[in-house]
């Protein structure tokens, strides 16, 4: 019934009204080409009859141009394809806008539980003293990546919250002159953005979004818990990497991580800045002028001179002396919205959000070999030192060093880098800055280089006042993460600084470079094991262990429902704490408004607290467990021999849109690791090559071996088996639901020519035999008879952006096949499928 209801207002919310405001769209504003926008909805419906019938992108827009458009110079082509992409992008952006604007009606049909209903729960079982423990010490810590598919300038999101906001009081004449301002605005950046571009972009959705969001998140929980001294200020924490996060991104510098950590601070100080001046205008007694406006003067010279150093107890002190005086002088007048302001203080301090360190572990070596070299203790590589006497040396050894006496600009800027964090800590506190993160962990050396490496820059062992934290990202990484961090808790000097970090360690798991390494189930599952191996050791040496999850937006790449993830975790797998990384287009299209935010920062905290205080228990089966090994390891074994197939890569570079990625003014980091002539899968990033395949609408690595290793299982007369694991385990009832989201989202049709292709139709065939396969056997599992059977909404929401940019796609495909004749408008080609990528990034939402 519920799903009935909130399709019903879905229907009426959002495709009546995108329909009528998509309509507006035939008089946008664009000049020497007539009816374009009139010629979309038949360009679509040619799109969608040519495919379904087989026929070539190439001819479907030949025909199109001869027999609708009437146009037959190959430049005029070339001019109208750039004009319907710019439609599209258009089209994409409207629907997001009306999507948005429904989000709080669709809400009122929601079946997941709100933290309000889940304190009446505790209200009936009478269980407030066991939750409010709980909730005392419980967060989720939300990590905004600098990851390239988040593009939208500011000029553009302020566009979005325009037309979100006019929709909601369906005001049409605004929005046709604020869709003519769409139509006349870049929707893309002219040039690369810089690392600290970037890190403004984000720090926009901070400053306008999720500063207010918290605070309401906080202000709810507070006004909804029954105790009247709740003050887990923790409960919702933001993390940042842009301008951090170093791994890969040549251009991120020891100077761009301090201008983003002064960005984060100025742009704190002016939201508190404005709050406090609201606030005064009602806090208009003679007693509280003095501190008022002492506190308003220190705030607007910190919001513009990022010098002026304004400390949390310099704002929170004289607020709490102007609370006193109001309590004691003015009947507590107000007393509400200056406690409100005091919790956004509390949760903020001074550094707004947590900026996270992150370097690959080979750039660590490169700079530790770089050291000891200098030092005379090597003479070529660290591969001549006994790993003991390594270990001794890291710890141990007191060396003083001298940027200057190094060349190598990544040894010179890691080591000024860390010389450079006790300044940040100085100015925007220690939360500011204070944790360090390791790509591509194996081994302990990981952590021990960075230890090491902060003693070297001039931090006394006692001070080092950071979390180092191993990144295990690859299937090697996760089969000797649990020798790593017991390695690491039985060396004294380490466990000494945990200490000092009140015996808590956090360990990130990587989703995405899993994915691609081991394949979907298999990373999941490797992933689920590595987090109870863990999390047994770490309760071995009286260590809390904290996960961090580095998740990307669709499941390929740990995404897709989050909050089914969390709530399928088992009583061993250590839940103190949820951390996740929040990446690309996922920032605006889940968290990218209030109501969003506090919606899905909300379904976070309940997903963590269920485990502990909630409902059945999560337990999974030795022969659960068995039959799940077995589809890891069968489903892997598929997913390997794809991986190894000797069309795999050369069909990304010159069947996908891969090597447009770098070509598209996104994002400022490189598409893959290293400078290699050949392409390898290890030195890709996963970005580019989850989206790659998403462009194709083939989305390979969100199901790939699936169907085979279910299959194999139904063929040995497992069917049974296989659908109460579906029934009774909700972990893999969640990667199966995840992965009947990445199939929904394939349409092999618009690739279906490649398997008449002489090189690639022999591999065509392969992807799309596994795709149906995965599709046949889901279903079968799961006794459904469509995929997302219940979940009408999403399916419904897919099919429209799916409609949106099939144009697009069909254009890109034809640009594609034009490069590869060689056509005498190359370079205009290579533009056309680069520009292609923003509008189906977007339409996606989570496609990368």
């Amino acid at each position: 019934m519920q799903q009935f209801e909130r399709l019903k207002e879905f229907k009426k919310s959002v495709s009546n009204k995108f329909n009528i405001y998509n309509s507006l769209f035939l008089n946008l504003p664009y000049q020497n080409i007539e009816n374009v926008g009139m010629l979309i909805p038949l360009l679509l419906y040619q799109c969608q009859k040519g495919l379904q019938s087989g026929q070539n992108p190439q001819d479907i827009l030949e025909s199109f141009f001869q027999n609708y458009a009437n146009i037959d110079s190959e430049r005029d082509r070339i001019d109208f394809m750039f004009r319907i992409i710019q439609y599209v992008e258009r089209q994409v952006v409207l629907y997001d806008s009306v999507e948005d604007a429904a989000f709080p009606k669709l809400q009122e049909h929601r079946s997941s539980l709100s933290i309000k209903d889940y304190f009446q729960l505790v209200d009936k079982d009478k269980s407030w003293d066991k939750v409010a423990e709980k909730l005392s010490t419980f967060s989720a810590r939300i990590v905004l990546t600098a990851h390239p598919t988040q593009f939208y300038t500011p000029a553009v999101l302020d566009i979005i919250a325009e037309l979100r906001s006019l929709i909601l009081e369906n005001k049409i004449n605004e929005i046709d002159v604020t869709l003519q301002q769409l139509g006349l605005t870049s929707l893309i950046n002219a040039k690369k953005p810089t690392p600290l571009d970037e890190a403004k972009n984000i720090i926009y959705i901070l400053r306008n979004v999720y500063y207010d969001a918290v605070g309401d998140l906080y202000a709810y929980i507070k006004e909804n818990i029954s105790n009247n001294h709740f003050e887990n200020h923790n409960i919702i924490k933001l993390g940042f990497w842009p301008g951090g996060d170093r791994d890969g991104n040549p251009f991120v510098t020891a100077a761009i991580t301090k201008d983003v950590a002064d960005e984060l601070r100025v742009n704190l100080m002016k939201c508190y800045y404005n709050d406090l001046k609201r606030i005064q205008q009602k806090l208009t007694f003679k007693d509280l002028q003095e501190p008022l406006m002492q506190l308003r003067g220190n705030l607007y010279v910190a919001m513009f001179d990022s010098s002026k150093n304004v400390g949390y107890r310099d704002i929170i002190d004289p607020l709490l002396v102007i609370r006193q005086l109001l309590i004691e002088k003015y009947h507590s007048l107000y007393l509400s919205d200056l406690d409100k302001f005091i919790d956004k203080v509390r949760i903020f301090k001074t550094h707004f959000a947590t900026l996270d360190i992150r370097q690959d572990h080979s750039m660590h070596k490169r700079v530790v070999e770089a050291v000891l070299l200098k030092n005379g203790i090597i003479n070529e590589s660290l591969e001549e030192l006994q790993e003991d006497s390594l270990i001794d040396l890291l710890l141990h050894k007191n060396l003083k060093l001298s940027i200057d006496d190094y060349e190598d600009e990544i040894v010179k800027d890691t080591l000024g880098n860390i010389a450079q964090l006790k300044t940040i800590q100085d100015r925007n506190g220690e939360e500011g800055c204070n944790r360090y993160i390791i790509s591509n962990s194996e081994d302990v050396f990981s952590v021990l280089f960075v230890f090491g490496l902060f003693r070297w820059c001039g931090w006394a062992m006692p001070e080092i006042t950071f979390d180092i934290v191993p990144l295990f990202e690859t299937m090697k990484g996760m089969e000797t993460s649990e020798l790593t961090m017991q390695t690491l808790f039985e060396i004294p000097e380490y466990r000494e600084h945990l200490e000092r970090r009140d015996n808590k360690h956090t360990i990130m798991l990587g989703f995405s470079d899993g994915t691609k390494d081991g394949g979907y189930v298999k990373a999941n599952w490797s992933i689920f094991k590595t987090k109870e191996n863990l999390s047994k050791i770490c309760r071995k040496y009286a260590i809390q262990a904290i996960f961090f999850d580095g998740r990307g937006g669709p499941p390929a790449r740990g995404g897709g429902k989050t909050h089914r993830f969390y709530a399928a975790q088992t009583k061993d797998i250590a839940n103190h704490e949820i951390q996740l990384t929040i990446q690309g287009q996922t920032i605006t299209s889940t968290y990218g408004t209030k109501e969003q935010f506090m919606h899905n920062s909300e379904q976070l905290l309940t997903a963590g607290l269920s485990n502990n205080l909630f409902g059945k228990e999560n337990v999974i089966s030795e022969e659960s467990r068995k039959l799940l090994e077995e589809l890891s390891i069968l489903s892997f074994d598929k997913y390997d021999a794809l991986k190894n197939h000797e069309k795999f890569i050369p069909y990304l570079e010159n069947r996908s849109t891969l090597k447009y990625y770098q070509m598209a003014n996104i994002g400022s980091r490189p598409g893959k690791r290293g400078n290699k002539k050949k392409l390898e899968l290890t030195d890709l990033r996963a970005i580019s090559f989850v989206g790659s395949w998403s462009q194709l609408k083939q989305n390979v690595p969100g199901y790939f071996g699936i169907g085979t290793a279910l299959k194999t299982m139904k063929d040995a007369g497992r069917l049974k088996d296989l659908k109460r694991l579906y029934k009774e385990v909700p972990l893999f009832k969640a990667l199966m639901l995840n992965s009947m989201m990445s199939l929904s989202k394939c349409y092999f049709e618009l690739t279906s020519y490649m398997k008449q292709d002489p090189e690639y139709g022999e591999f065509w065939n392969i992807l799309y035999e596994e795709y149906a396969l995965s599709k046949e056997m889901l279903l079968k599992i799961s006794g459904s008879k469509i995929l997302m059977e219940n979940e009408a909404v999403s399916r419904e929401s897919i099919k429209i952006r799916e409609n949106i940019v099939l144009p697009l796609l069909v254009i890109q495909q034809y640009a594609l096949q034009k490069i590869a004749q060689n056509s005498d408008y190359l370079e205009l080609y290579e533009k056309i499928v680069t520009r292609s990528l923003y509008g189906n990034i977007n339409a996606s939402r989570n496609s990368a």
